[in-house]
């Protein structure tokens, strides 16, 4: 809760100090400074900022996020439905990013100072190095501009079949994801290295243990924590992160949302969108707290 009080106190600070009226952009050049004046006190905007924020945060605390400038309608349902786009788009890219992360890590791992080693360790270098943009726009130069496998942008929406909206989600999710896809395996190729030099890990392949089961049921599961709160953290930022992206291949998520808003200065949809994005992330980490008592039982007896 101190962390989503925290956020709220900072977006509603930040965004009034952007340049911009919204009084003024909803008038247009025709708006007067007297009739400016009054929408604003219509609005509530010539309130004392405490008065405000305090009323926000109490409409939010029941559910109520305020009404769209730009568009007129709650800021809650319109996040419900950009939240189509980015929830599949966000899952996907997680998606891609475990089952591509962990298998390349372990391969690392038990290959380590060999070629597959190497090869790992370069692909996950050049993820690293190559912004997610960037690799959205080369995806769509080679798999729509020369092979024309994928449209180069817009998403068909989900009454058009739901295979074709996940192909028009899938080079978006693959670009968002190849960053934390990187980050992923090289920490998952640490933490798989740490634990194969434990002595239960030496005594187990000294009794004769296949090294099969020894990776598997002694390596991999206590090598999970700390790969699992990467992956926690790299949830919560491939939601962030899909701002870019959602621009990139003119979807219409969350992230175009946000930046319009921005924009066009419509606060509540600012606002609603920052603080729906914290709250996520938020109980992304705290699901990820719970797990943690699942793999390794000695946390639940702390």
């Amino acid at each position: 809760m101190a962390t989503l009080l925290f956020v709220s106190v900072l977006v509603f600070v930040v965004v009034r100090i952007l340049p911009g009226d919204p009084a003024l952009v909803i008038m247009g050049t025709e708006g007067s400074g007297e009739a400016a004046a009054r929408l604003r006190e219509a609005m509530g905007l010539n309130r004392p900022l405490v008065v405000q924020y305090l009323d926000w945060m109490a409409r939010a605390l029941v559910g109520d996020l305020g009404r769209s400038i730009q568009y007129d309608v709650p800021v809650g349902g319109l996040i419900l439905s950009r939240l189509s786009v980015t929830l599949p788009l966000t899952l996907m890219a997680a998606g891609f990013m475990a089952l591509a992360a962990i298998p390349v890590g372990v391969f690392a791992a038990t290959h380590q100072r060999r070629w597959g080693d190497y090869l790992s360790m370069t692909l996950s270098q050049i993820g690293v190095a190559v912004p997610g943009f960037w690799a959205g726009l080369l995806l769509i130069l080679l798999f729509s501009v020369r092979l024309g496998w994928f449209h180069s942008g817009g998403f068909d929406g989900w009454a058009q079949g739901v295979g074709s909206a996940l192909k028009s989600l899938l080079l978006p999710a693959v670009a968002l994801g190849l960053f934390q896809f990187a980050v992923l395996a090289r920490t998952t190729r640490s933490a798989i290295l740490e634990v194969l030099r434990e002595e239960y890990v030496t005594t187990a392949r000294a009794k004769g243990v296949p090294e099969r089961t020894v990776l598997f049921r002694h390596t991999l599961r206590n090598a999970m924590i700390p790969v699992l709160t990467v992956a926690g953290v790299q949830l919560g930022q491939l939601m962030a992160g899909s701002i870019i992206l959602e621009s990139v291949f003119y979807l219409p998520g969350l992230g175009r949302l946000a930046l319009g808003a921005i924009s066009a200065r419509d606060l509540p949809v600012v606002q609603g969108v920052v603080l729906f994005v914290a709250s996520v992330i938020v109980t992304i980490n705290v699901a990820v707290d719970i797990l943690y008592g699942f793999l390794d039982p000695r946390i639940r007896y702390e």
